[in-house]
């Protein structure tokens, strides 16, 4: 998660704090409104540059970066083969948001208005695919179960690179041991207050619970990528891996 990153309909990157349980849950669409306009023709949307800046880097990031190539390939040996066209959207969202995953239509929302560097449109990507790799692998209950939705933040969140040194030095954050689990702790319980209308003890019981297991799962990678020298050795052996297994 990033300033605005998460999980399920779209599933908002970074967070806001504690809602009230008293309303009805609109499951964190109120942070992504193109989500009930009417799709513009691509003549419209070519002249708004924020949306030509997000197709373009977001091109960069699935030709370039080692994190999201891995994740595009595991989920297309898992049958659920991503197609830009079809699986991204770059939209306008809220302004605490930075994309999400909407797994009502299967599709990443990229928040055109909220992401200027490439390096944050490689995190919020790869954050997003892994809620997406989730989504394919697993019976996901977004809408209904929190502790779905917190494992899949811890997992979004332990390996996407939200939580590595550098980052949690820009944003002035400083640990020795066990920081990054803090880190994502933190950044877990924080998407799911973006897009759940629970309180902050409902959402810090729900990571507490599942923290260990999803903490420790690493799937695609392997191994947590504490950098891109990291998720391109990941990325190696998981090609190195699926040719082994293809000559059994």
């Amino acid at each position: 998660m990033e300033q605005g990153e998460a999980a399920s309909p779209p599933a908002a990157e970074e967070k806001r704090g504690g809602e009230e349980e008293d309303d009805d849950d609109d499951f964190g669409y109120r942070l992504f409104p193109d989500r009930n306009k009417k799709p513009q023709s691509f003549l419209v949307r070519s002249f708004f540059t924020f949306h030509n800046r997000c197709q373009l880097m977001l091109r960069m990031t699935l030709d370039t970066n080692p994190y999201a190539q891995l994740l595009l390939e595991a989920m297309k040996q898992s049958g659920c083969t991503v197609f830009n066209d079809r699986h991204f959207s770059c939209e306008n969202c809220d302004g605490c948001v930075s994309g999400g995953f909407d797994s009502a239509t299967s599709q990443i929302v990229l928040c055109q208005n909220n992401i200027r560097q490439q390096s944050h449109m490689n995190r919020v990507v790869t954050h997003e695919l892994i809620h997406a790799f989730d989504h394919c692998r697993a019976h996901v209950d977004w809408f209904n179960n929190v502790k779905h939705l917190a494992c899949s933040e811890i997992r979004a969140a332990n390996l996407s690179g939200d939580c590595t040194l550098m980052n949690e030095i820009a944003r002035f954050k400083f640990g020795l041991k066990g920081h990054h689990q803090t880190c994502v702790r933190d950044r877990a319980i924080r998407s799911i207050l973006a897009v759940r209308k629970v309180s902050k003890e409902t959402a810090e019981k729900a990571v507490d619970e599942v923290f260990d297991a999803c903490f420790n799962d690493l799937e695609p990678f392997g191994r947590i990528p504490h950098s891109k020298t990291d998720a391109k050795r990941a990325y190696r052996d998981f090609q190195n891996r699926d040719r082994y297994n293809a000559n059994l």
